[in-house]
């Protein structure tokens, strides 16, 4: 009986490095998740922040959102 419980401590000591491994990728995954939806939530903001700059960058005018005007960037 006592080899047993031995043998049940041994292969779960050795089984260490998968459980990491497996750890390591549910890490990944989430941290991969994370980024996809800041990117999803996000990604409105930034695409109007680099029109904004473009605009801006090439010497025109800035409207902001909200106004009867077609486009935002105008001469």
């Amino acid at each position: 009986m006592l080899s047993l419980y031995t043998n049940v401590a041994v292969r779960l000591q050795r089984s260490e490095k998968g459980a990491t491994a497996v750890e390591y990728g549910i890490m990944v995954g989430l941290i991969a998740v994370v980024i996809i939806v800041a990117v999803a939530l996000l990604g409105d903001t930034l695409n109007l922040m680099f029109e904004q700059v473009q605009c801006t960058v090439s010497g025109k005018t800035w409207v902001p959102a909200g106004t009867s005007v077609a486009t935002r960037c105008t001469a």
